[in-house]
């Protein structure tokens, strides 16, 4: 193929977005549709699968029309790339194609009992060491349970053989090209894919209940999947596959064991890239797969640490305190104070994750006094995402054996310099946000990209040399000082009278 660009489609917790990248790695073209989840009773998160396509099919219907507007051709476009909100998970009929409930988004937490059941079952920690993963709310597996023992339309396509399980990518490829796969990052997140041979499981998909038959192919995440059907994008090949946080990591370019990269979006997630062989956590945190750019290629893994709750903290002060009118006026308020007057909020709404994986665990804003203002509050909410960030970054370094000296930053966060300045000083390490702030649609880009010859490979792919660097300006007596009191008020997450 030689054509000028590579198309990517960005399904988040939030918003779904479609932009058309060159071989420069500039953006040309782009549109966001934001919509709403729902949220019926507390704990609970889930969307429409139909309005989520619906959100994806507006943006690319949108940003075609821009690029055409600019004098380009849709045959420009040599392939498509998706990167995806894991986890979340939808279940449809193979005879109809229709969702048959609601997607569970990733960070609902409904799935508590269940979770409690199957941990008592696996007292050997059995399930662990074949997929990476803890038992836990978080991942898919246990989506899939709640539907099966709660959603009947879901029992009986169950019974008739007609009940397909994914994730968003999964739904997404399948509406677009009538094809059922997913990637090994997708599928990695599961619990139910054996993380050595990348294949479903026999033992863990014995263990959750779920029959493989019911489960997309797994591929890897750069290869071509199918055409896309009808649309303005018809006939253009679905080449590259990533969940968000994978994505952004090769967006990142960490493409070298050891290097690390966090992603500050509605959650937060590092992950830190071991190289060809996963290693298993001691310190409470996952083993996923990082990449496999190609059917032939090895598969690259990841140590990941993940936070439920980062910038939907800040919508959280928006929609629900009223303290700010708009995202962006977190950075003035926390500017007003010249420190968190000794308040720190654990932002735990969806409970603890790595490296505690207490989903009991409950938000709270501890050491509040009269001295204590709206100033201290916003302060303390981007340091709580900087403080679990260190959490992380301290089991990533025990468990990786090296201590990390860079992390490279990205999302909606990283745009305020003052919480990576904040970031830096709390970490004690250097912080490097690139140019290129469309990290994770980039990734997918890239990877669609590599499977049709768009860039020959990794090598050839353009390299955003220009970034900010923060350096911590606190002393190590100051940064102690924080970090005690920070674990101080996770011990009160962590023991709230319910």
């Amino acid at each position: 193929m030689c054509g000028k660009f590579i198309g990517s489609i960005d399904q988040g917790t939030s918003s779904s977005r479609f932009l058309i990248f060159n071989k420069s790695g500039e953006i040309v073209a782009s549109h966001q549709a934001e919509y709403q989840n729902d949220y019926p009773t507390p704990g609970w998160v889930q969307k429409c699968p139909d309005q989520i396509l619906s959100s994806v099919t507006s943006s690319i219907e949108s940003s075609v029309k821009n690029l055409i507007n600019k004098g380009y051709s849709v045959s420009d476009i040599d392939a498509v790339g998706i990167t995806n909100q894991r986890e979340s998970t939808v279940a449809f009929c193979s005879e109809t194609g229709e969702p048959l409930t609601d997607a569970i988004i990733w960070s609902d937490i409904r799935t508590s009992d269940i979770v409690a059941r199957l941990a008592a079952k696996d007292s050997e920690k059995k399930v662990q060491p074949v997929c990476g993963l803890p038992l836990a709310t978080y991942f898919s597996a246990v989506k899939m349970i709640w539907m099966l023992e709660n959603v009947p339309a879901v029992q009986q396509a169950k019974e008739k053989g007609t009940l397909r399980f994914c994730n968003i990518d999964t739904w997404l490829i399948y509406k677009l090209t009538g094809k059922f796969v997913t990637d090994v990052t997708n599928a990695s997140r599961t619990m139910l894919m054996d993380i050595n041979t990348l294949k479903w499981s026999k033992e863990n998909c014995d263990f959750f209940g779920i029959d493989p038959d019911f489960l997309p192919e797994i591929r890897s995440s750069s290869e071509v999947y199918g055409e896309i059907a009808s649309g303005p994008l018809k006939g253009i090949p679905i080449a590259g596959d990533l969940g968000d946080q994978q994505a952004a990591t090769v967006g990142q370019l960490c493409f070298s064991s050891g290097e690390a990269k966090n992603t500050y979006g509605t959650g937060c997630f590092m992950l830190f890239n071991t190289g060809e062989t996963p290693i298993f956590s001691k310190n409470g945190l996952l083993t996923t797969v990082a990449y496999q750019l190609g059917p032939n290629e090895k598969p690259a893994y990841a140590l990941e640490g993940s936070i439920a709750v980062a910038g939907s903290a800040i919508q959280w002060l928006r929609d629900k305190l009223g303290i700010i009118n708009s995202a962006p006026e977190i950075n003035v308020l926390a500017e007003s104070v010249k420190d968190n007057g000794g308040v720190y909020f654990v932002t735990a709404f969806s409970g603890l994750f790595a490296p505690y994986w207490r989903d009991d665990a409950r938000g709270c804003i501890v050491g509040l006094t009269q001295y204590a203002n709206r100033g201290h509050i916003a302060r303390a909410t981007l340091e709580s995402v900087c403080f679990q960030t260190k959490d992380i970054l301290d089991a990533m370094n025990k468990d990786s054996g090296t201590e990390l000296k860079v992390l490279r930053v990205d999302g909606g966060m990283t745009n305020s310099d003052l919480a990576m300045q904040i970031q830096s000083d709390i970490l004690g390490i250097k912080v490097v946000r690139p140019q290129m702030h469309e990290t994770t649609a980039f990734g997918a880009a890239i990877a669609a990209g590599l499977a049709v010859g768009f860039w020959k490979s990794k090598n050839d792919v353009m390299n955003q040399v220009n970034h900010t660097e923060f350096e911590p300006q606190i002393t190590a007596q100051s940064r102690d000082s924080m970090i005690k009191g920070w674990k101080s008020a996770v011990e009160k997450s962590l023991n709230s009278v319910m």
